[in-house]
């Protein structure tokens, strides 16, 4: 490529010392160059801050203090990026080795990029998380660590709204959606995840945060908006009821068929 965009990476991290220093060998170790990394540490009682030290010399910025939360970690964060393209991992992810290049790639002429997203449960790979923002007005159809924004979106359009506590990054996204951002899908593995993030712990309340955002961005379909509520909650319980009690292969089957963005296992 002529031109190398600068690509700001952020990482967010409280008392995560356990996985923190493989997120950040996995931002160092990309195969593109043009990165700035950047950590934000909410005031971390472990051994985080002594790993981000021995990193220093390789970052553009990081400071340790106490934060609002998530979103307002993401802010501080972002508020300090100085890269065309913005992408935002924590400290318990890690992207793939290629991951960058190929985002570069693909986003020129759009806003936002996203790919593929592999979850695991311990140390064993599980499913691979499509990706598709055609129905981000339905659910969070799209992968956060696998997101990339070009900085003027968040200039013209806003951060992350501190109201939220699980689901902020679905109102930043579809927010921006509906202000016209073009989406581009990168069809390869861009992040890794695993599956005892925030969110997934507190999926109820996730898909209670995830209505409010849908009826304050389309009001007219709030009634919608309860009925697909209660249908995702019931669809979700099910699966991990019969996942419970041994029939992972019947819900595998369904979700990899069936699912409005279909999941791949591994």
């Amino acid at each position: 490529m002529d031109h190398l965009p600068l690509v700001s990476v952020i990482t967010i991290v409280y008392n995560g010392e356990k996985h923190l220093r493989q997120t950040i060998e996995s931002v160092l170790g990309q195969t593109y160059s043009s990165i700035e990394y950047i950590i934000i540490d909410g005031g971390s009682t472990d051994g985080s801050i002594a790993i981000i030290r021995e990193y220093s010399d390789k970052l553009a910025y990081w400071i340790s203090e106490k934060d609002k939360g998530i979103s307002d970690a993401f802010n501080k964060g972002i508020q300090k990026a100085n890269g065309e393209i913005v992408g935002l991992i924590n400290s318990d992810d890690w992207y793939e080795r290629d991951a960058m290049e190929k985002m570069v790639k693909a986003i020129v002429g759009f806003d936002v990029a996203y790919g593929q997203l592999r979850l695991w449960k311990g140390n064993k790979q599980e499913v691979i998380f499509n990706g598709d923002h055609q129905y981000i007005d339905y659910e969070m159809t799209l992968n956060h660590p696998t997101v990339f924004v070009k900085r003027d979106c968040y200039l013209k359009f806003g951060l992350f709204d501190l109201g939220y506590k699980y689901a902020m990054d679905y109102d930043l996204l579809l927010r921006f959606k509906m202000q016209g951002c073009r989406f581009v899908h990168v069809g390869a593995v861009l992040a890794n995840m695993r599956w005892e993030g925030l969110s997934d712990q507190n999926w109820v309340e996730a898909c209670k945060e995830v209505r409010k955002i849908k009826d304050k961005y389309l009001p007219e379909k709030k009634l919608f908006h309860r009925l697909y509520f209660f249908k995702q909650v019931v669809a979700i319980r099910l699966g991990k009821f019969l996942q419970k009690i041994g029939f992972q292969r019947l819900v595998r089957f369904y979700r990899s068929r069936f699912s409005r963005v279909p999941k791949i296992y591994e």
